[in-house]
């Protein structure tokens, strides 16, 4: 039995379901839910919903047996972390960078958006950089969470020429459980500025509903370009690291912080109000954004809390309001695309600093 367009399903690994709109790539259905939202899934992770019966769908990946379907936890807990839910092909490293123009139909002055795309079950932290006057600049870094996509950085046409060779370094690992070693890895890319001022340039992809220009870093655990580094510089940085750290002052015993919890927040409107009768789409955005404002006040002092804001895509008015509040008023803070295995496109994960 194939998935159709027009079938009722639900979600094996996550709570939620609906209707089946269209189809993204070759492995990925677009869902419209009670909510009327469009939820991007992979096919093998639906579960058409009968009257009579239920089939699970599975195209690149043999059918998951009855007893190894992992156990689904309601997606609203603000008492306990949520799981992170791990995929055969994930175990593998496939690792993005993403361009998208902000303003399409004007190619010519449109300014950019750059994105890094962590497509497997590890965490990784990494650092962005580019070449200028034979030495390199560190243009982002941090850590990114499995599954996930970070905004980097807003540039424009005059930046294109320093961003022609650029360099992604990065170590990955697992929190709290046992995984396979990765290889640190340094992998350096020459982009072609040109393609910038293409508009067909930028194409479908898996990562995002707009066209993006996405070039691959790592696919299937192999660098596209590793950088060699002389047995010589690894043995000076190891003796700088072990310097630095003999200086470093050692922790004190039990004060350890424990991991912070993640807290989800739900913007849809039907969830903050019973009653919106008399509202206006103003009203409405304003009283959202009041509840936004409020969530990070309460919070404003515990350091390394996580909360992810549940927007929807929808028009993405709610969600271009909430970012552009993030890079004004809360400027020291860190956000991300919340995972899009658990979330879809429709939710932020704002981290307190």
């Amino acid at each position: 039995m194939n998935i159709q367009i027009g079938d009722k399903v639900r979600f094996l690994n996550s709570v939620g379901g609906g209707t089946v709109t269209r189809f993204k790539g070759k492995d990925q259905v677009l869902i419209e839910d009670e909510d009327g939202f469009e939820v991007p899934a992979l096919i093998r992770e639906c579960v058409v919903v009968n009257e009579t019966n239920m089939q699970v769908h599975t195209t690149l990946k043999p059918q998951i047996q009855p007893q190894q379907v992992p156990v689904v936890v309601p997606a609203k807990q603000e008492t306990d972390a949520l799981p992170l839910i791990e995929t055969p092909e994930g175990e593998r490293l496939n690792i993005y960078l993403a361009y998208l123009p902000l303003d399409p139909k004007a190619m010519q002055q449109s300014a950019y958006e750059a994105y890094f795309i962590n497509d497997s079950n590890y965490y990784l932290f990494f650092n962005y950089m580019n070449r200028q006057h034979n030495s390199w600049y560190s243009r982002f870094n941090g850590i990114i969470e499995p599954n996930t996509r970070i905004f980097l950085e807003e540039f424009g046409k005059e930046d294109l020429n320093d961003l022609e060779r650029i360099c992604v370094q990065f170590v990955a690992f697992k929190k709290d459980k046992p995984y396979a070693l990765k290889n640190a890895i340094s992998v350096e890319l020459r982009l072609d500025t040109v393609k910038f001022y293409k508009i067909h340039c930028f194409t479908e992809n898996d990562f995002f509903e707009e066209d993006a220009l996405v070039y691959p870093v790592v696919r299937n655990d192999l660098p596209e370009r590793e950088l060699l580094v002389s047995a010589t510089e690894l043995q000076e940085a190891l003796q700088q690291k072990a310097r630095i750290d003999r200086r470093a002052p050692q922790p004190t015993a039990n004060k350890k912080k424990p991991a912070s919890t993640v807290i989800e927040i739900d913007l849809h409107i039907q969830e903050l109000l019973d009653d919106t009768s008399g509202m206006s789409n103003a009203d409405i955005l304003t009283y959202q954004l009041d509840k936004f404002h409020e969530i990070l006040a309460d919070h404003a002092g515990k350091k390394g809390q996580k909360i992810v804001f549940i927007h929807g895509k929808g028009d993405g008015v709610l969600r271009n309001a909430i970012e552009k509040e993030l890079k004004t008023r809360y400027k020291s803070y860190y956000f991300q695309d919340a995972s899009f295995r658990e979330y879809g496109f429709g939710a932020t994960m704002v981290t307190i600093k």
